[in-house]
């Protein structure tokens, strides 16, 4: 692939725009779908990377623009890694995700009344996926470690970033500025990869 400079962001998630957009390259111009009034395409892969290439195909075809989506999402162990490539949906239609997040501690109580007294293992896996125009695609994926906290914390960050906390720490993502996060979040970690692409 050639050194991109105009690059289309495939998503209608704000949050998520805002952070692919502050990891690329500065000499890249960003475009995102609201520009051209699309909507997101039916996610009916089984994975964050079948997902993730549904987008880029899509939205590069509709604009004629090479373009890098995002499937991203929440693995819960004991909740059988829900609600895995749910976790938007998990929100309902409008995509609440305070809605979504009181469905995971229903779900964890349902499982284990005393789930709060342990550390229940989770990570956040992203996928990123890039459709040139010739429909070749480079795919790659990252994530990050950590377990869920007891009740949503800080405000930063979207999705379910209040309730995550990464190995190690002891902040949830909410509660942590941008540049901490970006460092070591599941996104930074696939953009590692993808990096070399761009």
């Amino acid at each position: 692939m050639k050194k991109i400079s105009r690059l289309l962001i495939g998503t209608n998630n704000r949050g998520k725009y805002k952070e692919i957009k502050d990891l690329l390259p500065k000499y890249i111009k960003t475009h995102s779908t609201s520009e051209f009034k699309l909507k997101s395409p039916r996610e009916d892969g089984l994975t964050f990377t079948e997902n993730a290439i549904i987008k880029s195909k899509y939205f590069s075809k509709k604009t004629k623009i090479i373009c890098l989506a995002d499937d991203s999402g929440l693995e819960i162990d004991i909740l059988d890694k829900k609600p895995g490539i749910y976790s938007a949906r998990w929100g309902g239609k409008k995509g609440d995700f305070k809605k979504a997040i009181n469905k995971v501690y229903r779900e964890l109580t349902k499982r284990d009344k005393n789930w709060k007294q342990k550390k229940i293992k989770a990570r956040f896996i992203c996928a990123l996926s890039i459709c040139d125009l010739d429909e070749k695609i480079i795919s790659v994926s990252g994530k990050v470690e950590g377990h869920i906290s007891t009740e949503p914390k800080g405000k930063n960050g979207f999705g379910y970033d209040p309730i995550f906390v990464p190995k190690n720490k002891n902040k949830t993502f909410g509660e942590m500025n941008s540049l901490q996060k970006y460092k070591i979040d599941h996104r930074y970690n696939a953009f590692r990869k993808i990096k070399k692409f761009l």
